[in-house]
């Protein structure tokens, strides 16, 4: 029997497979069709610090081998999660991680020391990267001293595992990575969606309210391989790698990149059990080429 499970600074997952945040809500959903305690960690949901509506519809749009958003990051806010949510999920027997958003640095922290308190949190994705907000979010995460600032004040608010996800709409995102390890990151999580854009030809106009918004699907899959191996020898951190994984294989391959663990998104809205099947997938492959553990895989890559 091959083990699954996998460390990241202190935190503990029972198989390297997670979904990524805003593609399952906040893990009720997903109960609908299977115990989310199968997973190996459950993200969730962005969180900011007061109510937020998101931007106006339309604010998704199908694109060739990927999906285009701009929901910007809709949510009750803080206080509603810990008083509202939180009693309904925190019995689940999987890694609970909440993505942490803010549009200052000061945001940042208020939400950090409000989810600091609660003991089936498991982990924290700080969140520096979201293209679809007016301010913050992927304003912090574009350049290094934006990116240390941010990371270094949640880091002396926050005790556990703090995970920063990483834009790729960088000119280098491996200076980016190396900032936030030497601010106290533990493990980084790439890549979050690409600046992109649609347009309706046949009454030319923009196919999203915001204009452009955050590709993510196969389509990106490529290059979010590629920044995950250049990071992957950049930092001493774990990598998690997400970014158009939508089965096994592609799991694979972003572990021997460099990632120890991973991230489903774009896949969960095709098919809701694609987590399940991709671990299954992983634990396949690595009986077949007589691995133990998934471990042996990070980085394995052969030159």
């Amino acid at each position: 029997m091959v083990n699954l499970a996998v460390d990241i600074k202190g935190l503990h997952l029972k198989n390297p497979v997670m979904t990524a945040s805003g593609c399952s809500g906040f893990g009720t959903e997903l109960a609908d069709f299977y115990d989310p305690s199968l997973l190996g960690a459950l993200l969730l949901k962005g969180i900011t610090p007061r109510h937020r509506d998101g931007n106006p519809y339309p604010r998704m749009a199908e694109t060739a081998s990927g999906m285009l958003n701009a929901v910007g990051l809709q949510n009750k806010g803080v206080d509603y999660f810990i008083g509202e949510i939180y009693p309904r999920i925190k019995d689940y027997d999987t890694a609970l991680i909440v993505n942490v958003n803010g549009s200052t640095v000061e945001e940042y922290v208020e939400v950090t020391e409000k989810i600091a308190g609660l003991d089936r949190i498991a982990a924290m994705e700080l969140n520096i990267s979201c293209p679809n907000v007016k301010e913050g979010g992927m304003a912090f995460g574009v350049s290094c001293p934006g990116a240390a600032a941010v990371t270094r004040e949640v880091r002396k608010a926050y005790p556990k595992t703090l995970i920063v996800k990483l834009s790729p709409n960088v000119t280098d995102i491996t200076e980016i990575a190396r900032a936030v390890e030497a601010e106290g990151a533990d493990a980084v999580s790439l890549v979050n969606t690409f600046l992109g854009m649609a347009i309706d030809a046949e009454h030319r106009r923009p196919r999203l309210s915001t204009v452009t918004g955050g590709l993510s699907g196969p389509a990106i899959k490529p290059i979010a391989l590629r920044m995950v191996w250049q990071v992957y020898q950049a930092v001493r951190i774990p990598v998690i790698g997400l970014g158009g994984i939508m089965d096994a294989t592609d799991a694979v391959e972003f572990l021997l990149a460099g990632a120890s663990a991973l991230q489903v998104g774009t896949a969960l809205f095709k098919d809701p059990f694609a987590p399940l099947k991709i671990t299954a997938g992983i634990q396949n492959y690595l009986e077949k080429h007589h691995f133990s553990s998934v471990r042996e895989l990070t980085g394995k890559l052969q030159m």
